[in-house]
């Protein structure tokens, strides 16, 4: 099924400064709120940027199977591609993460709906995910597994904290630095098994 093409997807959306930034709120004075302020406004923008790809792409599909948009998604991953490995030495957290630490839930809402939505990368995964679910014919609410992994990753350091406490504290700077250094591997992973998949269904 469509949902389950698109899934890995989630992957991409949360490996670099999303999850940084989940962690770092996590760890923060107001940690429940402002680790709540920043999912709902992940939830938003990420679930505005992949709807209007989907209408976008819906204009000119149909209901059916339309290769010229399955070759844009593909285009798009390659220029994904081409960002993530551009930007693989820089291993040095942004200086502004220094901040979260005494974020507001306010402020925590607009990093959430901005990094989770409109992040170069972002863009282009979720332009991608609501433009292969078009190019392929499939509903709009085939979006929702894709949309609820990506917020379950950005909560795990929360939730981690509800259920753990301190060891996951304890821990939490541990994951951090091996997700700052490895992000982009993992991304480019999932990029190129996307792309070979995406590929097969243009050719199949």
């Amino acid at each position: 099924m469509a949902f389950l093409t698109v899934l890995p997807l989630a992957i991409v959306m949360v490996a670099g400064p999303q999850i940084l930034s989940a962690i770092f709120l996590a760890t923060s004075e107001e940690w429940q709120r402002n680790s709540a302020s920043f999912i709902v406004g992940a939830t938003a923008s990420i679930s505005l940027i992949t709807a209007i790809a989907y209408t976008v792409g819906e204009g000119t599909t149909r209901g059916e199977r339309n290769d010229t948009l399955l070759f844009f998604v593909i285009i798009l991953l390659v220029v994904a591609m081409i960002y993530v490995y551009r930007r693989r030495e820089r291993t040095e957290p942004p200086k502004w993460m220094g901040t979260l630490q005494t974020a507001t839930p306010r402020f925590s809402f607009r990093l959430g709906f901005l990094l989770l939505g409109f992040f170069p990368t972002n863009i282009l995964t979720a332009t991608t995910v609501g433009s292969t679910l078009s190019g392929t014919g499939a509903p709009l609410v085939h979006s929702l597994p894709f949309l609820s992994l990506t917020v379950l990753f950005i909560s795990l350091p929360s939730l981690a904290l509800f259920t753990f406490g301190e060891r996951a504290e304890a821990s939490l700077p541990t994951v951090r630095e091996w997700m700052n250094t490895h992000s982009w591997i993992v991304n480019e992973v999932v990029l190129i098994f996307f792309l070979i998949l995406t590929a097969n269904n243009l050719v199949g």
